[in-house]
């Protein structure tokens, strides 16, 4: 037997031992972890016209403690119905959201419609909402990915996505690099 044939024989015991496996199914499972977050909080989110928030209190225990990531999808405000959850601004056109239950829908004393809310811990109801408050109904919420969403700005997202598709790229050129020199070396 050559020296090149024992090179060979450990070259493949090190590629299929326990520890190369171990290593194998961690990067995977961190690349798909990875992956899956980037799609539920930045990508789903746009492809679908929702936008993601944080809940911060815990008006809405125990279905959506704080921290919960909560997807909001626009909605023609005569489609809630009383039971719906929805994210409306505190204040028409100014960024402070609320999301919170529809536990009533009426009108004013002008004829205009009205939405009550009230969180699921709440005692009392939220004032009185307009139809133009209301930003959307939740299309659906993750526990504890609402601190992700915190912790990154809009400009950090999408700095993170083009990373992560970089590095997916760059780890595509190494495995074929790999694959390559190793159909190589077999040749030989």
């Amino acid at each position: 037997m050559t020296a090149g044939h024992v090179v060979r024989r450990r070259d493949l015991r090190e590629r299929t031992g326990i520890l190369w496996w171990a290593g194998q199914v961690f990067s995977w499972l961190l690349l798909f972890i990875v992956l899956a977050l980037i799609a539920v909080m930045i990508v789903v989110p746009k492809l679908g016209g929702a936008k993601a928030y944080t809940v911060l209190t815990g008006s809405m225990r125990p279905q959506f403690p704080p921290g919960t990531l909560v997807v909001v999808k626009p909605i023609d405000p005569e489609l809630l119905r009383i039971g719906d959850v929805a994210t409306y601004q505190l204040v028409s056109g100014e960024p402070e959201v609320v999301t919170h239950r529809v536990a009533g829908i009426g009108t004013s004393l002008a004829g205009d419609q009205r939405f009550v809310f009230r969180g699921d811990a709440n005692n009392v109801d939220d004032q009185p909402v307009r139809p133009e408050q209301i930003r959307g109904k939740l299309w659906y919420s993750l526990p504890m990915l609402g601190f992700v969403n915190s912790a990154l700005t809009g400009q950090q997202r999408t700095w993170l996505t083009w990373a992560v598709a970089g590095g997916l790229m760059v780890y595509s050129v190494v495995m074929f690099a790999s694959a390559w020199r190793e159909r190589q070396r077999k040749g030989q």
